[in-house]
């Protein structure tokens, strides 16, 4: 047993390396596109892109967006969090923010619970396992996180992240991370019709167009910001926390990134694992 999981760690660092060339020759193709003239404007998240556990380079442009408007209370909720190993507010744990993961994955919501013992049991991280819709929202967020205002949201359910968004009342984050369907470009106004049982089937049909989002989100006192460069999420902040600090025009014409999905095979280094955060040197 001994030597096989020797053999296993072997594979694990052996194909790191391997996939690497490839996740070199990405990365430089995306470093290189963030020094673009486009991009050059100093306002612009694009250049502060990079990826430590989430999908693409979103761990890069939240912390630069936190650093622009500061924190509050450290508190995020993200829903469709996955396997907890890959997504947008994993990276957070490590800079002691507190938050409430929601996923409606047994295996996922197992995966976590296993990995992350110590983390859930001192509190800094609640996990619910349950399928997501727009009339259990609220719920499954205010049975666990107290504070009205936090700090980041993020949604990414694959489908009616709209209308579970809109229907959210018990909390008013400071940023709001959306998913958004890349295949549709400004200004097409694209969304789904709403189905509590939809289950995304690897097709373009689900979630929204950026237009959409963006009109949608305006009219609850948030812009658009930036997109994170792989044109898979978009980044919204509410509008009292805007002042000078991010690029205008806030509209989907400026801030659009087409679909990269090649981006999200870039390593961030060796295969994750949650004894990393789990067995990691707490500092006073």
């Amino acid at each position: 047993m001994k030597k096989l999981m020797e053999l296993k760690h072997h594979l694990l660092v052996g194909s790191t390396r391997l996939i690497d060339v490839r996740g070199f020759w990405l990365r430089n193709e995306m470093e290189a596109m963030q020094r673009l003239p486009k991009y050059e404007n100093p306002l612009s998240l694009i250049p502060y892109g990079r990826k430590m556990f989430s999908q693409n380079d979103e761990d890069g442009i939240v912390i630069e967006l936190f650093r622009r408007i500061g924190t509050t209370n450290k508190t995020f909720v993200e829903f469709g969090c996955g396997d907890g190993i890959e997504n947008s507010s994993y990276a957070l744990l490590f800079q002691d923010w507190n938050g409430l993961w929601i996923d409606g994955s047994t295996k996922n919501i197992d995966k976590i619970r296993k990995g992350l013992p110590k983390t859930i049991a001192s509190d800094q991280l609640k996990v619910v396992e349950s399928f997501i819709t727009k009339d259990n929202i609220n719920k499954l967020i205010s049975d666990h996180i107290n504070d009205n205002e936090i700090d980041l949201l993020s949604v990414d359910i694959d489908g009616n992240d709209y209308f579970v968004w809109d229907a959210i009342t018990c909390i008013s984050p400071r940023v709001l991370i959306m998913e958004y369907n890349a295949k549709f470009i400004p200004p097409i106004r694209y969304c789904m019709e709403y189905d509590p049982k939809h289950m995304w089937d690897y097709t373009d049909h689900g979630g929204v167009s950026l237009k959409f989002i963006e009109e949608k989100v305006a009219a609850k006192g948030y812009s658009l910001v930036g997109c994170c460069l792989a044109g898979v999420n978009a980044f919204f902040v509410r509008n009292d926390l805007l002042a000078d600090k991010f690029e205008a025009p806030y509209t989907a014409e400026k801030h659009y990134e087409p679909a990269r999905p090649h981006f999200a095979k870039i390593k961030a280094g060796h295969p994750s694992a949650f004894q990393t955060l789990e067995q990691r040197l707490k500092e006073d």
